[in-house]
């Protein structure tokens, strides 16, 4: 377990100076563009559900519980 947790912390530490070694204004649009892709992930869900929901009929038909063993 100790050495898979160095070997992660090694991964992360390589890739934050992957990232850190980006001129800033690559970090700056890099961020952008990920902000924007989970702004559109998240209008689609919201719309898909909006959607499913107008297009249910809301109907719930109430009755009485048989008994199975009859």
């Amino acid at each position: 377990m100790k050495k898979l947790r160095a070997n992660m912390d090694r991964y992360f530490d390589k890739l934050d100076d992957r990232w850190r070694a980006l001129p800033l204004r690559k970090q700056h649009r890099y961020t952008l563009y990920f902000f924007v892709g989970y702004l559109l992930l998240t209008v689609a869900v919201i719309g898909k559900v909006m959607y499913d929901t107008s297009k249910s009929g809301n109907d719930m038909v109430i009755e009485h519980i048989e008994n199975p063993v009859l």
